[in-house]
């Protein structure tokens, strides 16, 4: 399995640490740095993913469904939110280009909240493929601090690929016309680049969806 780098250096120095005090101290007095170390090899974890054929939104992290709001006519909103139990690379929802990416500084409040979509930190990755356009939306939480995004715009993309991630507890957002159908409920589970989230709808597939704001 691999492991994002970020992962790797963390584990490095928190065993260099345990190691040094055992050394200076006891034995005992590093033993909860290994532990960290270890708990940053599995937080930091990259699993390879499938992701299913077709006209499919997938969801781009893995996690729970807290919310699915409609905000109006043409935009519906799925929001992901993750626990640092969760694998934390974050992958596109749909295959294409993107059109384009905005970072937004913000507040740090609790991820599964409501207000977290409109007031915390947050990155927006906008992409557009097969006449249709999704939103993703990486959005730091109370712990997370650093939101790492490896794309910019005009790059394309491959379905189901590795966008970036959010250190610690986050959440991710999608944002989608009606040319798509919701094929998860609040509560859901749902593991990124894998997890169908909608699929779309064979009598508008031929038809440019009314577009939403970001």
């Amino acid at each position: 399995m691999r492991i994002v780098p970020d992962g790797i250096y963390y584990a490095c120095g928190l065993t260099l640490v345990g190691l040094a005090l055992a050394y200076f101290l006891t034995p005992w007095t590093g033993l909860p740095f290994y532990i960290l170390a270890a708990f940053c090899l599995y937080f930091f974890r990259d699993p390879d993913r499938v992701t299913p054929p077709g006209e499919v939104i997938v969801a781009p992290a893995d996690g729970k469904v807290v919310a699915i709001r409609e905000l109006g006519p043409h935009e519906t909103r799925i929001s992901i939110f993750l626990n640092i139990f969760d694998v934390h690379v974050n992958r596109t929802p749909i295959p294409g280009k993107i059109t384009g990416v905005v970072y937004q500084k913000g507040k740090f409040l609790v991820a599964s909240h409501e207000a977290a979509s409109a007031e915390n930190e947050q990155n927006t990755l906008v992409m557009e493929g097969n006449g249709t356009r999704v939103v993703c939306r990486q959005i730091a939480g109370l712990i997370a601090r650093r939101i790492v995004c490896y794309k910019q715009a005009g790059d394309v993309l491959a379905p189901g690929e590795r966008i970036g991630y959010i250190k610690f507890g986050s959440r991710v957002d999608v944002l989608f016309g009606p040319e798509w159908r919701l094929t998860v409920k609040e509560g859901d589970r749902v593991s990124a680049g894998s997890s169908v989230l909608a699929n779309r709808a064979p009598s508008l597939a031929a038809n440019e969806p009314e577009q939403g704001a970001l």
